[in-house]
């Protein structure tokens, strides 16, 4: 793409985000989920990631998406609507691995995460949080094997840039980009995000417009 669109992307994106997010449903299981409507976008991630920080600072509103200092608060799918007539949505889902919650309570999250992943025909992508500080985990590879296989189109954003040094960040930027290499469900592009300083957010928003242009055509 020529500067000129990726510049009209990220406008546009600045202009959608600006707009009014809201809360629209909580969903404990496959069977209490919203009616399928205009296009979807996921985020998952370890419990720890970000996500809710990440889904704050995407849209600017500071309390949109639950925050919390304990791993594994989000116990749902959150859906959050876009602007009128936007016909866009984003999920905010539960973390994986790591939760101060009972095993079996984690695991009925997890199953709920997969069946999700598996049968939302409306979903046109899943933004895979890894937190830029550690990289894959084996938990997070797991999830990419699911999507793989699911054939749910998805992208890497790694979160907290802001707390890794330049020079281990390109790092972890190529050795990430070259796992998902075997990831054939896997968009190349590796996304750098800090929810705290607002880097790779325009990214991230262009990326969620031309996705949205690519679906209504």
């Amino acid at each position: 793409m020529t500067a000129d669109i990726d510049a009209d992307l990220i406008e546009q994106g600045r202009k959608l985000f600006a707009g009014d997010w809201q809360f629209f449903w909580a969903s404990p299981s496959i069977e209490t989920l919203p009616p399928m409507a205009g296009m979807e976008v996921a985020f998952a991630g370890r419990s720890n990631v970000g996500k809710s920080s990440l889904i704050n600072a995407l849209t600017g509103r500071n309390a949109l998406a639950r925050t919390s200092h304990t791993p594994g608060r989000t116990q749902e799918l959150i859906f959050f609507e876009g602007p009128d007539n936007a016909g866009f949505r984003l999920v905010d889902m539960p973390g994986y691995g790591y939760a101060s919650a009972p095993k079996a309570k984690v695991a009925s999250w997890t199953a709920l995460i997969h069946k999700f992943l598996q049968g939302r025909s409306n979903l046109a992508r899943v933004y895979a949080l890894i937190d830029a500080r550690h990289g894959l985990k084996e938990v997070d590879l797991d999830v990419l094997n699911t999507l793989d296989k699911s054939a749910v189109s998805y992208q890497v954003v790694l979160t907290k840039a802001d707390q890794v040094k330049p020079s281990e960040l390109d790092q972890r930027v190529s050795a990430t980009a070259a796992a998902l290499a075997k990831h054939p469900a896997a968009f190349p592009e590796v996304l750098v995000t800090s929810a705290r300083t607002g880097a790779g957010m325009p990214e991230l928003r262009a990326a969620m417009v031309r996705l949205l242009g690519e679906r209504s055509r």
